[in-house]
């Protein structure tokens, strides 16, 4: 079982000819919504990987219909608790390379309540996963249940701040993070990456794939990406998390379950969206067929 205690967004996409610059307003051709939120989407893309997913989380009095497309995705929902607070929602502007800005509204994100998560934390057992993103409150809180239950804990740590990674490195057996974010760790704390204090690191570098690293053996295992065509970024990194945490808790190596979800962070950017781009596991191994 996979325990996910994640961002739920209404997503909003706008085309348009190019990324606007400071000042300027810019007419969209397009517009679009739909499922989002690190949290929602990487709980969509383990269920359509094939593993158990109970997704904890908070939506507000208008989010019900964000929290069916979930379950209809085959995720267990009932740890998902009704804030007075707005549902969250990103505005995301995508130009003709597939590139994005995004500006979110976290609203009941930051409400998440202590007793849904304990209720939803109590039949975890040693070896489940606990998933975090930095999108919601009680990450710290969340993280110490799960890690004094035997839990495996891994964070995605987006959007990225230094301090937040710090206080939970000592409840992590997974850190993810890309490039950028891992250069910006390594120098705030003034050590290596293999040295970081947390069993395994996955660094993801965008086209040019993702390395796992094993601090305790002092090993990194490389994954190259698959060159397609770009229709829209958003959403590839939370497939590629997603579908990684599904193969590493379904046993498979570091180098199959990145090799899995590189193939379908690949199917995700070729089309739009973000929940709803994200390929199912016939596709991908259709794909790497």
């Amino acid at each position: 079982m996979i325990y996910n205690l994640g961002s739920i967004n209404a997503d909003y996409f706008y085309k348009v000819p190019r990324l606007p610059v400071a000042g300027e307003t810019l007419a969209a051709t397009s517009m679009s919504s739909g499922l989002g939120g690190k949290g929602a989407n990487q709980s969509v893309a383990m269920a359509l990987a094939g593993v158990e997913v109970r997704h904890i989380g908070a939506v507000g009095p208008d989010g019900q219909c964000l929290v069916e497309r979930m379950t209809a995705a085959g995720i267990d929902t009932k740890n998902i608790h009704v804030s007075p607070d707005p549902t969250a929602h990103a505005v995301v502007m995508v130009d003709s390379r597939g590139e994005n800005q995004i500006v979110i509204f976290p609203g009941a994100n930051q409400d998440q309540n202590p007793e849904v998560i304990e209720t939803a934390l109590a039949t975890g057992q040693r070896g489940d996963w606990l998933l975090l993103q930095n999108e919601t409150s009680l990450q710290v809180e969340t993280a110490r249940i799960a890690a004094e239950k035997g839990m495996i804990v891994a964070y995605s740590a987006a959007p990225f701040d230094a301090d937040a990674v710090t206080v939970l490195l000592p409840y992590l057996s997974l850190l993810i993070m890309n490039e950028v974010e891992a250069g910006q760790l390594t120098k705030a704390l003034g050590i290596q990456l293999l040295h970081l204090p947390v069993a395994n690191v996955l660094v993801t570098k965008g086209i040019r794939g993702a390395d796992w690293h094993d601090t305790r053996l002092m090993q990194t295992v490389s994954i190259p990406a698959f060159p397609v065509t770009a229709v829209d970024t958003t959403g590839a990194g939370d497939t590629f998390t997603g579908y990684a945490i599904a193969g590493l808790s379904s046993g498979l190596s570091p180098q199959s379950a990145l090799r899995r979800a590189a193939a379908a962070a690949a199917i995700s950017v070729t089309r739009a969206g973000t929940a709803d781009a994200i390929p199912t596991t016939a596709e991908v191994e259709a794909f790497l067929a």
